[in-house]
């Protein structure tokens, strides 16, 4: 599937399993934090919207505008942080590598890298907004 092209009815219809969307103040600059620490890519990105692809799993950003008739936006808090309570792991992605461009990006390392009893290592990254994101990789 082309992302960059395909319809949104398409890709809508195309959506499997759980899905995910991200709402945001700044679709670009969420992508840009996104792609800055840990190396994801996103489609079709514009002010308004983006798909993100990690490892076979899409989610997606929108801005608080394209949810105008969604009761959803009514439920975000007027302070920061937006995504208080929601841990996103990514799977598959070296916590040490993202923690050191976090770091060098200036963005705030929640949780340093460590390895858990639940055999995994991971590190947690609050993007500008406040959704926290996990890098994690298997132990062993």
């Amino acid at each position: 599937m082309d992302y960059e092209t395909i319809s949104a009815d398409m890709f809508g219809r195309s959506l499997t399993g759980l899905g995910v969307n991200l709402l945001t103040r700044d679709v670009r600059g969420l992508a840009a934090f996104l792609s800055d620490v840990f190396d994801l890519t996103a489609y079709r990105l514009s002010d308004d919207f983006a798909i993100i692809a990690h490892d076979g799993t899409l989610f997606q950003l929108h801005s608080d505008g394209t949810y105008r008739s969604n009761p959803l936006p009514q439920l975000i808090p007027e302070n920061p942080p937006r995504g208080g309570g929601v841990q996103l792991y990514l799977f598959n992605l070296d916590p040490d590598e993202a923690v050191t461009r976090a770091d060098a990006a200036g963005h705030m390392v929640i949780e340093p890298p460590a390895d858990k009893p639940h055999g995994l290592r991971e590190a947690t990254i609050l993007s500008p907004e406040g959704y926290a994101f996990s890098p994690a990789l298997r132990l062993g």
